[in-house]
């Protein structure tokens, strides 16, 4: 499965209109077959945390991104199933609290990144400090401007001390939304996910796309790459977060620790 095609390289100029939001073409087979794959990619992320957590020599941060219904919780649900909770944590960043907003904006966001040995998933993340704060004009604009800096220097530190950074935006299409947004009001089982704040968001479409361009253009390094993963497909997007994931870790060449020279000898009376 070739995922390569979905990270944004330095000084890739993105457009998200080019990119799409419905493509399965790295995959060769049907929704069945896919979700036979993730259960192969649940397996395999399986080992990989558990030698990562043994090993106690590297950290993992995932962040996920979207408009509201891209499916951060069900990628959190999907991708990390079989994982040992013991050595993953998710984040989910909400409206800052009076505390936060007495403090940098960064401040929130640090205290929560991956300790030796652990995946850390942030669910929305210090993005919203170019996104929802963009949009909407929380602050000036030549405060928020200097922020894309301020993010690739944290995500930099964060890489040398360790960190592998692992970035995804889940990139649905404006009807999938409405299809979603319609369902949660729709299906008695989903109503809890229905916010009204969901509708008026909406409205902001466009300046959300331009948002995450600018995120993608300016902040997707070497050091932390951004994927732009297809998502109108839930369990397309599952595979292919799954597949990076796995090829990120398998880049870590991670081994279990040697074990004590004289277990052999060693007997359990």
């Amino acid at each position: 499965m070739d995922t390569e095609r979905y990270r944004v390289r330095p000084g890739d100029k993105v457009r998200l209109s080019e990119w799409s939001t419905s493509d399965v073409e790295t995959f060769n087979g049907a929704k069945s077959d896919g979700k036979e794959e993730l259960e192969r990619y649940n397996e395999r992320l399986l080992d990989l945390q558990q030698m990562l957590y043994a090993e106690a020599r590297h950290k993992v941060l995932v962040v996920l991104q979207g408009m509201d219904t891209a499916g951060k919780d069900g990628t959190i649900k999907h991708v990390f199933r079989t994982v040992n909770p013991l050595g993953v944590r998710a984040v989910n960043f909400r409206k800052p609290s009076t505390l936060e907003l007495a403090h940098d904006y960064l401040w929130r966001v640090h205290q929560h990144t991956p300790s030796t040995g652990t995946i850390a998933i942030f669910n929305r993340s210090h993005y919203e400090d170019v996104l929802i704060v963009r949009v909407h004009g929380l602050v000036p604009t030549e405060q928020w401007e200097k922020r894309y800096a301020h993010i690739c220097d944290f995500e930099r530190m964060l890489a040398d001390e360790g960190t592998t950074v692992i970035k995804f935006f889940l990139h649905i299409s404006s009807d999938e939304q409405r299809d979603r947004l319609q369902e949660r009001i729709d299906n008695p089982d989903k109503n809890w996910k229905f916010e009204h704040g969901d509708l008026s968001e909406r409205l902001h479409w466009d300046a959300y796309q331009e948002a995450y361009e600018a995120v993608l253009n300016r902040t997707s390094t070497d050091a932390a790459p951004w994927y732009v993963v297809p998502s109108d497909r839930k369990w397309y997007r599952n595979l292919v977060v799954s597949r990076v994931l796995i090829r990120h870790l398998e880049r870590l060449e991670m081994s279990y620790p040697d074990p004590p020279a004289d277990l052999p000898d060693i007997q359990v009376e």
